[in-house]
């Protein structure tokens, strides 16, 4: 498996709504397809963090997408490049 890409999950949904135009259904819905065609199946992930804002919370709360093909995953990001810019996050709550 190779490094996963992290994207912030309002960047999530715009791949999705993108992904829905370029591919069917099938593919976005079923995750064994999702990994043979594009490469990746998603995954949410929160860090705990207790140092973080006022009183405490999670530091990361974001959308891993797990690759599995180097090929496939240069191709991503080739492609689908304007989903992935990194957003300043403000974490103080």
């Amino acid at each position: 498996m190779t490094k996963p890409i992290e994207i912030s999950a309002k960047n999530y949904q715009r791949l999705l709504e993108q992904l829905k135009k370029d591919y069917p259904p099938s593919v976005i819905l079923v995750r064994s397809k999702m990994k043979d065609k594009l490469g990746f199946v998603p995954r949410e992930y929160k860090d705990w963090g207790d140092e973080i804002g006022k009183h405490g919370g999670w530091r990361k709360n974001c959308i891993m997408l797990d690759f599995y093909s180097e090929k496939k995953r240069t191709w991503f990001i080739m492609k689908y490049s304007e989903f992935l810019t990194k957003e300043k996050v403000d974490d103080d709550f």
